[in-house]
């Protein structure tokens, strides 16, 4: 059984929904029977590499509001990210081209480490302030989860997986998606955006059902005493 993921870096909805679905699979017991695959999605292309730009004032320009009420606004996605063990920190996020972050996540999954390195983004974005969209930091990252620094360096000098990520995106075009975190479940269900975790708990369990997966025992009270190759605890 396979799960779809389309999602941004700088999508605050996108890490919450991640987690979420990670729990979800978890508590009902299908770790290691269902493959999670994220899927790319940018959006703000056009945001500079270069930027130092805040989230508060980012938000500012796009919604015209003043940075205290873009600091407002913040608020309650902080406080849902919290329920799913996540501490955003506003104060310290700025804008963000997540172009080379995907290329690089491509790239990982080549070599086992996608799931490993997009974390690590996600991490370092909203829990660190990580301006991921400066190859230095990029870098830095990709060697924290053990990758070769030289090789993505070169990933970024040419055009190796634009053409991954662009089919990803083309992918969610003919999907009709028009924001993230978008979830394709085994082919069959869509789930748009950041949902309860009951959607997920309950969408989870039918397509799983559907698919003929046999949950892992979830155990109950301690150890007992067991006898083991003839051989009894007293």
């Amino acid at each position: 059984m396979k799960v779809e993921v389309w999602s941004d870096y700088v999508c605050p909805f996108c890490y919450i929904g991640k987690r979420q679905l990670e729990q979800s699979i978890k508590e009902a017991g299908y770790e290691g029977q269902i493959e999670v695959e994220l899927k790319s999605f940018l959006l703000d292309p056009t945001t500079p590499i270069d930027t130092d730009k805040s989230v508060y004032a980012s938000l500012s320009n796009k919604y015209n509001i003043s940075e205290e009420q873009a600091k407002e606004m913040t608020k309650n996605v902080a406080e849902r990210a919290k329920e799913v063990g996540l501490n955003y920190n506003f104060d310290i996020m700025k804008d963000a081209n997540t172009t080379a972050a995907h290329r690089l996540s491509k790239w990982a999954s080549t070599k086992g480490k996608g799931t490993e390195l997009s974390e690590r983004f996600l991490q370092s974005y909203f829990l660190e302030g990580g301006a991921i969209g400066k190859q230095d930091v990029l870098l830095s990252l990709v060697e924290e989860v053990g990758l070769d620094r030289a090789e993505a360096q070169e990933i970024l000098k040419g055009n190796q997986f634009v053409e991954e990520v662009q089919k990803d995106i083309s992918a969610a075009q003919n999907l009709g998606v028009r924001g993230v975190p978008f979830f394709v479940i085994d082919n069959k269900y869509g789930i748009s955006g950041a949902q309860p975790k009951a959607i997920f708990d309950q969408t989870i369990a039918k397509a799983a059902d559907e698919a003929g997966l046999q949950p892992k025992l979830k155990m109950v009270g301690e150890d007992g005493s067991v006898c083991i190759n003839g051989q009894c605890d007293l």
